[in-house]
């Protein structure tokens, strides 16, 4: 539904997408709606309808498993987005990555910026880029302004994991991928996750792999809950 080519009113469009029942189609890396700017939301779903789509977003980043997921991830281009995480990790994965639970909640227009100069680099997955995880290095905190759902005026600053989620998730409004920041010698299966990387940090893939880590403070992932994972997909 995010081809050029179709003209008709978005509204009309995201009506035809929730038609169906169930999770809503995650659109893959290659897809054009993930390398455009997404659109500033001003109304262009009327509330009844937002609601909906939001659901639907909720819906299908639990069935994926993610703890985020973008508009343009299921093809609609505008600047919305969820975020979620449970933080089902163990207790030593929580102290290096600072993931702790976050509720549900949606960001509208959101953008963030860095607060203080600190960078955490850990493995990243994202459900547009199935199978595959790397190494990205962010800011360990920022700060964010958006909008919620209900229009309500959203000023947080987020640290550890949340921070990652809410990097990468408004990354994907801007048409940036989390490959987009990785360092790619570290690009690696799931499987080779699995086998070989599945380390609180990145430091042995690092060495074994032969690439650079941010003041080598610390690694961790982002977008899916994922198996025990050293990262999460979002």
């Amino acid at each position: 539904m995010g081809t050029p080519s179709d003209r008709r009113p978005l509204a009309e469009r995201v009506e035809e997408l929730l038609a169906a029942d169930g999770p809503l189609p995650i659109v893959s890396a290659g897809d054009p709606v993930l390398r455009r700017v997404a659109a500033p939301f001003d109304g262009q779903l009327e509330p009844s309808l937002l609601a909906r789509f939001v659901e639907a977003l909720r819906l299908t980043m639990h069935a994926a498993p993610g703890v985020g997921l973008a508009a343009p991830q299921v093809g609609v281009g505008l600047r919305i987005a969820v975020i979620e995480d449970p933080a089902p990790v163990p207790h030593e994965v929580r102290v290096a990555r600072g993931r702790v639970p976050q509720p549900f909640r949606v960001l509208v227009n959101p953008s963030y910026e860095a607060v203080g100069a600190g960078r955490a680099a850990f493995f990243e997955g994202c459900l547009s880029v199935p199978g595959w995880q790397a190494v990205v290095a962010r800011h360990t905190q920022v700060r964010l302004l958006a909008r919620d759902e209900h229009g309500g005026a959203v000023d947080e600053v987020f640290a550890g994991w949340p921070a990652r989620i809410v990097q990468h998730e408004t990354d994907h409004l801007d048409g940036t991928l989390y490959l987009d920041r990785a360092e790619l010698r570290s690009l690696a299966s799931n499987r080779a996750m699995a086998e070989l990387w599945g380390q609180v940090t990145p430091e042995r893939a690092a060495v074994e792999l032969g690439f650079g880590l941010p003041g080598v403070a610390g690694a961790g992932t982002a977008e899916g809950a994922g198996p025990p994972p050293p990262g999460a997909a979002v």
